[in-house]
C-alpha cells in the first residue's frame, strides 16, 4: 500500500472515532510520533496529515532540535495541526508547541509541567494497567496506550492486543490514543474500544 493510501485509511479510521476536547481544544484523532532514527524527515509526513491531526515531536536531545521544532511549527500553522514536544518543556517553549508529551518514566513531574503551561495540552504514556491507573490521577489530557501490535520500536513490549487495550481504557475517563503496529491493516480492529484516536510513527511515513 502506497504512503497515499495508507494515510487515507489511517485518517478515515481515526475520524470515525467521537471527538473528544481538552481545555478548549479539539484533541486530533490522528497523531504522528516523530523519531529521528525511523523517520529522517518528519517534515515531509507532517506536511501531509489532515488538518485537525497531531505531530509530537520527540528530539531525543538532537542538536538541531530547534530549527527542527520550528520547522514543523511553521506546517503546523500553515495546516492547522497540533504541535507537542516530547519531554523537553524548554524546546515546548522554544518552539511555540501547544504542549508536551511525557513518557511513563516521567508521569510524575504532570503536576509540574501543568504550572509552567496551564493551558497547554499534557498527554502521557501508558503501558499497563498500573500507568493507565496512575495516569487518571494525573493532570494529563490523554493517555497514549501501547503496544497495542508487533512494532518496530526497539522499546516496545508485549503487545496488549484489541481487548487488552480494550480492558484498560475501561479504567479510565482519560481519553486513550493507541500507539504501536497501528497501520491500515490493524487500524480497523480499534474502532469499538473506546479509544479517541490512533497515533503512529512509521505508517504514516511509507
Amino acid at each position: 500500500m502506497s504512503a497515499v493510501d495508507e494515510l487515507e485509511v489511517l485518517s478515515r479510521t481515526a475520524a470515525s472515532f467521537a471527538p473528544r476536547t481538552a481545555r478548549g481544544i479539539r484533541l486530533p484523532s490522528l497523531f504522528f510520533f516523530t523519531d529521528p532514527a525511523r523517520i529522517a524527515e518528519p517534515e515531509a509526513v507532517a506536511q501531509r496529515l489532515p488538518r485537525g491531526a497531531g505531530v509530537v515531536f520527540r528530539a531525543f536531545g538532537a542538536a538541531a532540535a530547534r530549527e527542527r521544532g520550528l520547522r514543523l511549527r511553521a506546517i503546523a500553522d500553515a495546516r492547522g495541526l497540533i504541535l507537542l514536544v516530547g519531554a523537553d518543556f524548554e524546546l515546548a517553549q522554544a518552539v511555540g508547541a501547544d504542549g508536551v508529551h511525557l513518557p511513563e518514566r516521567l508521569r510524575d513531574t504532570a503536576a509540574a509541567w501543568r504550572v509552567k503551561k496551564p493551558n497547554g495540552l499534557i498527554t502521557l504514556a501508558a503501558h499497563d494497567r498500573d500507568a493507565v491507573l496512575a495516569g487518571g490521577a494525573l493532570a494529563v489530557d490523554a493517555l497514549v496506550v501501547s503496544p497495542i501490535f508487533e512494532s518496530n520500536s526497539p522499546s516496545a513490549g508485549t503487545p496488549l492486543g484489541v481487548e487488552g487495550l480494550r480492558a484498560l481504557v475501561a479504567l479510565t475517563d482519560r481519553p486513550v490514543y493507541a500507539l504501536g503496529g497501528i497501520r491500515a491493516a490493524t487500524a480497523r480492529q480499534l474502532e469499538n474500544t473506546g479509544v479517541v484516536g490512533l497515533a503512529a510513527v512509521e505508517a504514516l511515513a511509507l
